[in-house]
């Protein structure tokens, strides 16, 4: 999986990907055209939202693919502690056991 594949997030991005209204003239108060302009942003705006959406349930798998791998080598690191402190014990107890 390739990480930081995706832009940060910044005022930058969102005021270029909205669309900046046009002035008010007398060819865009008819009620058609206002009409299809909100359908556009509207179209706009769902298409945003399913895109960030998107991008929630990846960073969410990858929130638990990280977290599963936290959790293996916390155990690990657990089994090597125990096996370290075994090997010490062992070694400590050859050396006691060798003639003074």
């Amino acid at each position: 999986m390739c990480y930081g594949q995706h832009q940060a997030f910044s005022r930058d991005n969102l005021s270029s990907s909205t669309r900046q209204q046009p002035p008010a003239t007398e060819n865009n108060n008819n009620p058609e055209d206002v009409v299809d302009n909100l359908r556009d942003r509207l179209a706009d705006t769902e298409a945003r939202l399913a895109r960030a959406r998107a991008r929630e349930a990846e960073l969410s798998q990858r929130l638990e693919e990280m977290k599963r791998f936290v959790s293996v080598m916390e155990i690990l690191e657990t089994y090597l502690k125990r096996r370290f402190r075994e090997q010490q014990d062992h070694v400590d107890r050859l050396f006691k056991s060798l003639p003074a």
